[in-house]
């Protein structure tokens, strides 16, 4: 077989399995654009809206409590295809939702299938060669921009023609937002029926012919018996171990160094604002004081950043590696964050006549009493936070959701929105192009043979618990802190992180699985440059 072949074959397997990142991305979008009308139909404070987005990440520390098990014993190709299908259900459940806790229920189910972002890159690093393992492990962050990107067109011609089609309107779009996803779960359903089971995963259970098997179709002919034999000598050295002894291995002296670097950047990845950005997105934008509609549109520029910035990441990630794309990802993440922060801090509200009516003209579609409005004529708010404490007096739990944004569109003054949006996109391009695909080519490549199927989970589970706090809090964050001070807080996040990291992040490009393991495992303190 031609090295033309074997390396299609890879980048198929790979996209294959990454798709998942796809379903995720669709996911973590749709619910971004269904938020605003979820919160008006269910009647959602701030803390309950953050349950929504957020829950589905406590259905991610289930999943991957048990993800590395069930990789073990059924294989990574199965576990795929179980998380598939858990998709599908989790879709059903929320779009069909009569209620809050229905909803909170099918969201969870998807947290459940989040697991598939760790079981892909697992699948992945296992198939890739070494010299292009970081690409195809940074597919996953490819897809899931491809999803996002989806989801937010899907989204903003939903809000579009919501006026224009009989049967669509506040009560029910956002069940159309997250059902669209189903589509691309058959679809994925179908594609992993034709991926091959891991050949690492193979020669563990003593399968070494369809391992073998697996290898030709992966790597040049005349290297099959020599990858085979090097993953044979691997295994033979460690000693077969259940899950509870991996664990006590992994937070053993000997792993501290790759512990400590692995909880350190799913800290820092989690915590720096990506998933508030994602998974509130039309939110954010309208602190900036956009209309509906503009602020869908701009979550298609946010989709549009990631997708590019992601190739970018795949392009170099092995011609600048690891180390240097996170440790100048962080940098700029700090210089976004503070142009957002910069751009919101000068920001007051002023609420006259004009502003009056012309809230009452964006809204003059909704069924909501704006005549209340008249009693803040001549009010000067210092922060968006004042004002929001005002407005949540004034409107109920159904009617703020709708109308918060056609008021601080109306009564916001001296924003700077340049500033702002080029922190916006600057952050996601950063991301994109960094700590967000890099991490899990980071942990696809650390962690030895002898505890990967333990390490992979909880590596995923420190950034999980992460972004959940961002999720949850980020919607009463804006309410009590006001956005400036909240981009402010990703920032100085982000700056703590880059400070470590230039201490600890070793360079793993183009250096086999078993050689990383030698230099970091059994020199616990080195730093690989």
């Amino acid at each position: 077989m031609s090295s033309q072949n074997y390396h299609k074959n890879v980048t198929v397997y790979s996209l294959i399995a990454a798709f998942g990142g796809f379903v995720f991305g669709l996911d973590a979008a749709n619910i971004s654009g269904a938020i605003r009308y979820v919160s008006s139909q269910f009647e959602l404070d701030s803390m309950q809206v953050g349950i929504v987005v957020s829950c589905a990440l406590l259905g991610v520390i289930l999943a991957l409590l048990i993800t590395g098990t069930l990789c073990e014993k059924f294989g990574r190709k199965k576990v795929l295809l179980g998380i598939a299908f858990t998709y599908s259900l989790s879709s059903i459940v929320s779009a069909s939702a009569l209620s809050y806790e229905m909803l909170v229920i099918g969201r969870f189910i998807g947290g459940v299938a989040f697991a598939s972002i760790t079981v892909s890159a697992m699948y992945i690093g296992e198939i890739a060669p070494a010299d292009l393992r970081g690409k195809f492990v940074s597919i996953n962050q490819f897809m899931i921009a491809i999803g996002l990107l989806l989801a937010f067109i899907i989204n903003y011609v939903l809000v579009l023609v919501i006026d224009d089609i009989s049967w669509l309107n506040n009560e029910n779009v956002w069940r159309y937002m997250l059902g669209a996803e189903l589509i691309a779960n058959a679809f994925w359903i179908l594609m992993l029926l034709k991926i091959p089971e891991s050949p690492r995963w193979l020669v563990m259970k003593s399968q070494v012919s369809a391992a073998k098997d697996v290898f030709s179709k992966i790597v040049a002919k005349d290297k099959v018996e020599e990858v085979t034999k090097e993953v044979i000598d691997s295994l033979n050295q460690e000693v077969k171990t259940d899950t509870l002894t991996q664990l006590k291995c992994l937070f053993s002296r000997k792993m501290s160094f790759v512990l400590w670097l692995a909880i350190v950047y799913a800290i820092v990845q989690g915590a720096t604002g990506m998933n508030a950005v994602l998974f509130f997105a039309p939110m954010v934008f309208e602190q900036i004081g956009m209309s509906v509609e503009d602020t869908f549109m701009q979550t298609i520029t946010i989709g549009l950043v990631g997708v590019v910035s992601t190739i970018i990441a795949i392009t170099f990630v092995e011609k600048l590696g690891r180390r240097l794309l996170t440790l100048g990802g962080l940098l700029l993440v700090v210089v976004a964050h503070t142009s957002v922060w910069f751009g919101f801090n000068q920001a007051h509200y002023e609420i006259d006549h004009a502003a009056v009516t012309e809230i009452k003209a964006q809204m003059e579609k909704e069924n909501i009493p704006l005549d209340k409005l008249d009693a803040l004529v001549g009010k000067n708010y210092a922060t968006d936070v004042e004002l929001k404490k005002d407005l949540a007096q004034m409107f109920d739990k159904r009617e703020l959701p709708l109308v918060s944004g056609a008021i601080i569109n109306a009564s916001i003054q001296n924003v700077n929105v340049g500033m702002v949006l080029f922190g916006i996109f600057a952050f996601l391009a950063a991301f994109n192009m960094s700590i967000g695909p890099i991490m899990w080519v980071i942990f696809s490549e650390i962690f030895p043979n002898q505890v990967r199927s333990v390490a992979l989970p909880f590596a995923a589970l420190v950034q999980t618990v992460s972004s959940w706090a961002i999720q949850q809090f980020f919607p009463w964050q804006l309410e009590n802190l006001g956005a400036a001070n909240t981009f402010l807080n990703y920032g100085i996040i982000a700056l703590i992180g880059f400070v470590i990291m230039i201490f600890i992040l070793p360079e793993t490009k183009g250096k086999s699985i078993e050689m990383i393991e030698k230099d970091l495992v059994r020199k616990p303190s080195a730093v690989l440059n």
